[in-house]
């Protein structure tokens, strides 16, 4: 897959609470696949998820301030601007109001077992490349996921990356 024509990648989620892997993730997709930026998608509520633990302000302030001063990674809150939390319609304003023909659409393993349980993903899959980072335990039953058999291995990138020791359910699970 070329890279040559740089884009923009779309990470979303509920960043329930963000953490170093998160960044890290982003790091490499920005290193590796030379994006020109990648915009970190908070959604108030992960439609297959249970209530955030998080409020929303303070996981957009928690993301922000994990961040730094990176010019290259930005946080947005677009559920109330799109009246949607759905990745189609954040994908479809990228691609209208921000002009951006070249997106791609970074997600875990696990994410990707289920993806076809996500709304129009078939349009999703046409309208980005996936990139996949490798979450333990996830990686050999997504490969043989509903999506990588319709894709037929075409815009999808798997990423060798070492696995990250944190999450944000464990971060939760001491928390609690």
């Amino acid at each position: 897959m070329s890279f040559k024509k740089k884009g923009i990648g779309i990470f979303g989620g509920s960043f329930d609470p963000p953490h170093k892997g998160h960044v890290k993730i982003s790091k490499i997709s920005l290193k590796k696949y030379g994006l020109k930026k990648i915009y970190w998608v908070i959604t108030k509520q992960n439609p297959f998820k249970k209530k955030p633990f998080f409020s929303l302000e303070n996981r957009i302030k928690k993301s922000r301030k994990i961040l730094g001063k990176n010019d290259k990674i930005k946080v947005l809150y677009l559920d109330k601007k799109l009246n949607s939390t759905r990745s189609v319609h954040i994908i479809n304003y990228f691609i209208k109001k921000k002009n951006q023909k070249k997106l791609y659409l970074i997600i875990g393993s696990d994410c990707l077992i289920n993806f076809h349980k996500w709304k129009s993903w078939k349009k999703i899959v046409k309208l980005t490349n996936l990139i996949v980072f490798s979450r333990r335990g996830y990686d050999k039953k997504s490969k043989n996921s509903t999506v990588v058999k319709y894709l037929n291995k075409n815009n999808i990138i798997y990423v060798n990356n070492e696995y990250f020791d944190t999450s944000s359910s464990k971060i939760r699970k001491k928390i609690k």
